[in-house]
């Protein structure tokens, strides 16, 4: 079943028109991706619901979103601050999911939304109304990265490409056919990627730079934001050691498939085909692809 909903994942250090400093940064916060997670949510007047679980500063980080948000022009804001997992069971906040038109994940720690919100009530309507509604999901670093089956919870750049550098857990299986990762580039992410989806090699893996995401609708996505976007298929790999190996053994992949992708660029995730858009030309349904 091709899911109704839209899923937007962000590498992280998305522009929210507050810092001037920002080491990615658009001239204007119109122009950015929470504008376009506005777009495709309904416009200023969608309800938009923003869930800071995996940070260590939740409070600070709500306050932050809803100022982006603001800046926006949008006024339905509400902050679903989960501490607890109890607290995905609360009425008030399963209220809040079976209204909202857009659930915004922040960054922090993945592992942290799917201890307190995973196999929830919450996360179980979540799946539901993906599948069969037009409710945006967006999460930006570990809200990205929560949103695939197998999840990555953690690894050292260090040590990229050694058996068992990389954690891998479940996430929130919103999308099964990927591995997601963030802060790619910036944080040298290659290897650890590489190890996912040797791994899990009938899997998708994503890259994603800072201030750049997807735009996700049915089994294709569009490349949004100011960098750029590693595509790893694993599938034709003529060789891959990993099952054979010990842990902490450097490892071997030949034949691994890579698209770098940018702006306006659309993958389909179920052919596998890449579509690259034209200079000057604004891709605005992925799902056509």
């Amino acid at each position: 079943m091709t899911a109704r909903g839209t899923l937007i994942p962000i590498g992280g250090n998305e522009d929210k028109g507050i810092e001037e400093n920002e080491i990615y940064h658009l001239e204007y916060i119109e122009e950015g991706i929470l504008s376009r997670v506005v777009k495709e949510s309904g416009g200023v007047n969608a309800m938009i619901v923003i869930v800071p679980t995996a940070s260590s500063i939740p409070e600070e980080v709500g306050e932050n979103y809803l100022e982006a948000f603001g800046k926006l022009g949008c006024k339905n804001l509400h902050i679903m601050d989960i501490r607890e997992r109890a607290q995905s069971e609360e009425p008030a906040n399963i209220a809040l999911i079976k209204k909202a038109d857009c659930i915004m994940f922040s960054g922090g720690n993945q592992s942290n939304i799917t201890r307190k919100i995973g196999e929830t009530s919450i996360h179980t309507i979540l799946k539901d109304r993906y599948q069969n509604e037009k409710i945006v999901i967006a999460g930006t670093s570990a809200g990205a990265m929560c949103m695939s089956k197998e999840m990555i919870t953690g690894g050292s750049s260090t040590e990229s490409f050694i058996k068992g550098a990389v954690g891998m857990g479940k996430g929130m299986n919103f999308k099964s056919q990927l591995i997601i990762d963030s802060h790619f580039i910036r944080r040298g992410r290659f290897g650890r990627l590489a190890e996912a989806v040797a791994q899990f090699p009938e899997l998708i893996g994503i890259g994603l730079a800072e201030d750049t995401g997807l735009v996700m609708k049915k089994n294709s996505f569009e490349v949004i934001g100011s960098g750029m976007v590693i595509v790893f298929d694993a599938r034709n790999t003529k060789h891959n050691n990993y099952d054979i190996l010990d842990e902490g053994t450097p490892m071997s992949l030949t034949n691994l498939k890579t698209s770098i992708l940018a702006n306006g660029d659309r993958f389909n995730i179920k052919k596998k085909k890449v579509k690259v858009s034209t200079l000057g030309y604004s891709v605005t349904d992925p799902a056509s692809l």
